[in-house]
């Protein structure tokens, strides 16, 4: 996701800069070039050494020192793809707002030319200050981005708002703010897990949709810059940053939510695996073993997609999915063209790295025309990339 793109990581001095070693390693994953400024007050709490370790790099303490390969080095790290400040003290908050540089960090973030975020971490007091405010929103008004803080305990026993975002969430922004968002204005609605009908108060109806090409729908269009909600009957997933949620469980509850936030979307995405049929009626209290038969009197549930494709406006774009286990484009072309779709992502469920709960997909996208193109195997977040490149393509289309 990284890979190749350079960040300057800024390291200040509060208890949380051991988090940004956390950080530093996860970014070098994603295939970052890092390189690391720590100022005197951050080396009290963690020392270069475990980032030059983590990173690969040469960590820059002093404003005067000079590395072997480098010519100036407050400018040479201001040449980033970004620049990231965390932990940001009150004290490089105010020297960032003020347009003071005296020592290495403050000098690379006014030489800065790029993107900067700045991940706050202080007491609760010192965060809710009013000049530590104005700092903020003096930064903000720049063009500055601020992840964070977060509410919770505090390294000085008080509870509130101030410590630093998890480094998964910073990692998050970070990939966006690197993102080119030509999903920017977009409204996009994605639907995933698998709904659950119940049969009795302990027992349910449902499949074995795990949710995760929902969410990797989700998280892609947000990084992209759309305006996401996501409405799921996924349970235990963790919605990336960003994004609405909306839980729902059965068919009939995601019917409702979904047509109800339809009118106010430009895009929706069906990835959700919604169950075809529930009991026609659920037992008051649990069902017991008495009889050596039993026999369920079903019902269809409401068809969301076929809903949406007769209430879409010219200016919507609706795209459908089809978990198959034979006939793949036969049954494909026959939904996309029932449905009134604008792009239908199909894959067969038997095929190994396209099953249920997969990390990996391996899909075909059909058109209404019945042209389809079919992708690689990929990770869903990769997946969803390419289904929001199709997207994108065919409102650009749209509007020729």
């Amino acid at each position: 996701m990284l890979e190749n793109r350079r960040i300057t990581l800024g390291v200040s001095g509060g208890i949380a800069a051991y988090k940004a070693a956390e950080l530093a390693s996860a970014l070098v994953r994603d295939g970052a070039q890092v390189h690391v400024i720590m100022t005197a007050a951050a080396q009290q709490f963690i020392r270069p050494l475990t980032f030059q370790t983590l990173t690969g790099n040469p960590v820059h303490t002093d404003l005067f020192a000079c590395p072997p390969g480098w010519h100036v080095p407050h400018i040479e790290l201001a040449r980033a793809d970004l620049l990231v400040v965390a932990p940001a003290t009150a004290n490089i908050l105010a020297k960032a707002a003020c347009g003071l540089g005296d020592d290495l960090l403050s000098t690379t973030l006014l030489a800065a030319t790029c993107p900067v975020l700045f991940c706050p971490a202080m007491n609760v007091h010192m965060y809710d200050h009013p000049r530590v405010q104005a700092n903020l929103n003096c930064l903000r008004e720049r063009g500055c981005s601020v992840c964070g803080p977060e509410t919770g305990h505090l390294a000085c026993g008080e509870q509130g708002r101030g410590r630093l975002a998890d480094p998964a969430v910073i990692r998050e922004y970070i990939v966006r703010l690197l993102t080119t968002p030509d999903m920017k204005g977009l409204k996009v609605l994605v639907t995933a897990g698998g709904t659950r009908e119940p049969l009795d108060p302990v027992r349910y109806l449902s499949n074995r949709s795990s949710g995760k090409m929902g969410y990797a729908l989700a998280r892609a269009a947000v990084r992209r810059g759309a305006q996401v909600t996501l409405v799921t009957a996924a349970r235990g997933r963790e919605a990336p940053a960003g994004v609405r949620v909306v839980c729902v469980e059965t068919a009939q509850e995601m019917h409702r939510t979904v047509m109800e936030l339809f009118p106010q979307q430009d895009v929706v995405a069906k990835a959700a695996a919604v169950a075809d049929y529930r009991p026609r009626e659920a037992a008051a209290e649990k069902i017991k073993k008495h009889q050596a038969l039993l026999v369920l009197e079903l019902e269809r549930t409401p068809d969301i997609l076929a809903a949406l494709g007769r209430q879409k406006q010219p200016h919507q774009t609706v795209v459908g999915f089809a978990a198959e286990t034979g006939d793949l484009e036969a049954n494909a072309r026959q939904k996309a063209a029932q449905k009134n779709v604008d792009l239908l992502v199909a894959n067969d469920v038997t095929m190994p790295g396209a099953g249920f709960d997969s990390d990996t997909n391996i899909v075909k996208l059909v058109y209404p025309g019945g042209a389809v193109v079919p992708l690689p195997c990929l990770d869903k977040l990769s997946v969803a990339h390419q289904i929001w490149d199709a997207v994108l393509q065919l409102r650009r289309a749209g509007r020729e």
